[in-house]
């Protein structure tokens, strides 16, 4: 929950605070360390500059940087990294936590141009393929630029411990799935293969962003870059498979349902939205296909839709109770994390 001055003023009002109180606790948190993301102008001029710097290096590199050769890359390479991590330092010894991330994750996105640039130097590149179709084509030969990047940004992560720098890690972990499945398979990747290594891909980076969640359960949210890609890579494989069969497509929304739990329990968006969407998506088919002349199917959606809502009623009124006594026979470390997200 977002605390605000209006939050405060209020508890004066209703004397829960006196007005000393709530003015000590805005000093208070004003002082305390803020890594997070907050939606304001100073922090989007932030994400703006270090996504259009990333991007430069990353999503919008062109062939132009081919007539540098393998060396030059790979010491441009350099040189950009040690500005980034000469900002990093400055940053972070200023006390701006969120520049000192971004210039750190840029560093990592280096990685990879540095890789090819290095593979490129020593001969070892098998083709013509360049470096910017990276981000646009599965090839097994990108394995080593992934394995260089997951080693660096893993280094970098551990001595900086800023979250975003967890998003070119899952991005990465994402990349080499697919291309060591083009490794495997001898580079004939059928759409249908595709579909599958994504979900099944999706759903490791899943354990891992869980398997984070509770390490970093007392400190701040170093899963979130992971449960962003692995979600959406599960979803997108799950929502991609193809089947004639009412049975599995039922199954599908019960998934979807299953996933808004999740989020719910995990305070995870991406689960919700996601799931919603899969759940609506069924219910869309079940409107315009096999209901599609009944007049009966709307009149029973809206009892179902009514019923759901008076069941967050019963919910809210009889949460407390439920939640301890769900809490109560789960792991200590998972019983932690949720209460660590409770309000």
């Amino acid at each position: 929950m977002k605390i605000t001055k209006d939050n405060l003023s209020n508890a004066v009002k209703n004397n829960i605070l006196t007005s000393s109180q709530a003015d000590e606790l805005i000093i208070f948190l004003k002082s305390q360390p803020n890594i997070g993301p907050v939606f304001d102008f100073t922090h989007v001029l932030y994400y703006f500059g270090g996504l259009i710097a990333i991007g430069a290096m990353t999503l919008f590199m062109n062939i132009g940087w081919e007539s540098f050769g393998g060396w030059g890359i790979f010491f441009i390479s350099l040189i950009y990294a040690g500005v980034g991590l000469k900002l990093t330092n400055h940053f972070q010894n200023k006390g701006y936590a969120i520049p000192a991330g971004i210039c750190a994750t840029f560093v990592v996105a280096l990685t990879p141009l540095a890789m090819y640039g290095l593979q490129q130097a020593f001969g070892f590149w098998p083709d013509e393929t360049t470096y910017n179709e990276y981000h646009k084509y599965i090839k097994w030969y990108w394995i080593y630029m992934e394995l260089g990047t997951l080693a660096v940004g893993t280094a970098i992560a551990w001595r900086y411990r800023y979250p975003f720098l967890i998003m070119p890690i899952s991005v990465t972990l994402l990349y080499m799935s697919m291309d060591l499945t083009a490794m495997i398979s001898g580079g004939d990747i059928t759409w249908e293969l595709r579909k599958l290594v994504s979900m099944y891909s999706g759903i490791l980076i899943i354990g891992l962003a869980f398997w984070v969640d509770v390490r970093a359960r007392k400190t701040v949210d170093y899963a979130f870059w992971l449960y962003i890609f692995g979600v959406m890579a599960f979803w997108c494989g799950l929502s991609s498979q193809t089947s004639d069969s009412e049975l599995s497509k039922f199954i599908y929304f019960t998934i979807n349902v299953f996933m808004i739990g999740i989020g719910v329990l995990l305070i995870r968006r991406v689960f919700v939205v996601l799931g919603a969407l899969g759940a609506c998506g069924y219910l869309g088919y079940l409107a315009s296909s096999v209901f599609e002349d009944s007049w009966l199917f709307p009149i029973a959606l809206t009892a179902i839709g009514l019923l759901i809502i008076y069941l967050g009623v019963l919910w809210q009124k009889n949460e407390a109770k439920i939640t301890e006594h769900v809490r109560s026979v789960l792991p200590s470390q998972i019983r932690e994390l949720l209460e660590s997200k409770s309000v």
